[in-house]
């Protein structure tokens, strides 16, 4: 049946709200059997005590469900990814609980004893020194631990865009959409602040995006690796925080994962028929086949070439006749078969945006520039 509707897989969250009263593992599995009962297609975890996670991984693996983990720091200690995949979790979500099962002279993160995880910038600071503390790529222990999670079938989506910013401020926030397509409420979310999450530049510097550079040469070596041996490896953006904005840090993510080394081929696997496995969808949709939904993009240029011609803004091109103009962007977006025009909603985007900001007088500035009045 062809629909109009997003298609959308409702992962119930596991950590947050109602599920931090469970305290018990008898409890967890009466909340995973519930939640399966109201008809959720999964669960999104984050963290709890071992003998929970242990017990809500299992009864909700037993129901034929799906699930994914965002393994809060405060937690990896006792229960990191090896831990969650083995109980039976489908996918982890960011790096999280990733280094710390790589770790070989620690069991917790080598932190500064007054760290703080409620101040951002302490948090992401330290986070970006993590993966030098895992034990050296292509090691015993690494590979031991790689393999375990090969054999388990086990899904990564790294979202290595949502971090960029840790380790490339000014690029994430000049990024050339954000005047015509970020909303005046999400880019003030996006500034310096003590109550926004993610919004970690109190005193963000060199020294901060050096340890994030080299975090990602490691993580990105893991991932290639594990893409390589035959590991799942999926495309997911996180966005809406960290100036990575929905939509353009999705193709962002693409071009992070032909950074750590996939083939342009491999890097739209990876988008499209890996993502459909982790889903259990992969009879439905992921490749262009007899009887599968039409879901597909169509543009007049070739992402294999550059991927950058799957941004809304396109990518430069110089002409033969030496004129600079923009190409790309998607042109049509197939959907169930329902063709859509991708320029026209995207254009319908910046019209909101623009409404809001004229609305309001407002126009993006510089964190510490003061606003303008508008003549």
């Amino acid at each position: 049946m062809k629909s109009r509707l997003p298609r959308i897989k409702a992962y119930t969250a596991f950590g947050m709200g109602a599920s931090e009263e469970i305290s018990s593992p008898e409890m967890a599995r009466d909340w995973v059997r519930k939640n399966a009962a109201k008809g959720a297609d999964g669960i999104k975890f984050f963290g709890a005590a071992p003998v929970i996670m242990a017990a809500a991984l299992e009864e909700n693996k037993k129901l034929g469900l799906r699930s994914a983990c965002h393994h809060a720091q405060m937690d990896v200690g006792l229960w990191n990814v090896l831990n969650s995949a083995r109980a039976g979790l489908t996918s982890m979500e960011h790096w999280y609980g990733l280094p710390e099962a790589l770790f070989t002279d620690r069991t917790v993160q080598d932190y500064p004893l007054d760290y703080n995880y409620q101040n951002e910038q302490h948090r992401f600071s330290e986070a970006g020194k993590l993966w030098q503390r895992a034990a050296v790529p292509y090691s015993d222990h690494w590979n031991k631990v790689m393999q375990q999670l090969l054999d388990l079938d086990f899904t990564i989506d790294p979202t290595f865009n949502i971090y960029e910013a840790s380790r490339d401020l000014h690029r994430a926030r000049r990024a050339e959409w954000h005047e015509e397509y970020t909303m005046p409420s999400l880019w003030r979310f996006y500034l310096p602040s003590k109550i926004s999450n993610g919004s970690y530049w109190h005193f963000w510097g060199t020294e901060e995006e050096v340890d994030w550079k080299r975090n990602y040469q490691l993580w990105m070596t893991f991932i290639n690796e594990y893409k390589n041996r035959g590991g799942r490896v999926t495309a997911g953006s996180d966005s809406g925080f960290i100036y990575q904005l929905y939509g353009f840090a999705y193709i962002r993510e693409l071009e992070l994962l032909r950074e750590a080394g996939f083939h342009p081929l491999e890097v739209i696997r990876s988008a499209t028929l890996n993502g459909a496995i982790a889903l259990g969808m992969e009879n439905e949709i992921g490749t262009v086949e007899v009887g599968k939904k039409a879901d597909f993009v169509i543009l007049e240029e070739n992402p294999l070439q550059n991927l950058k011609v799957l941004y809304g803004t396109g990518a430069i091109k110089l002409t033969d006749d030496n004129e600079v103009v923009r190409v790309g962007g998607v042109k049509y977006t197939v959907k169930d078969g329902i063709i859509y025009d991708a320029k026209q909603l995207l254009e319908d985007v910046r019209v909101m945006v623009e409404t809001a900001k004229l609305k309001e007088d407002f126009e993006i500035l510089q964190p510490g520039v003061p606003a303008k009045a508008k003549s």
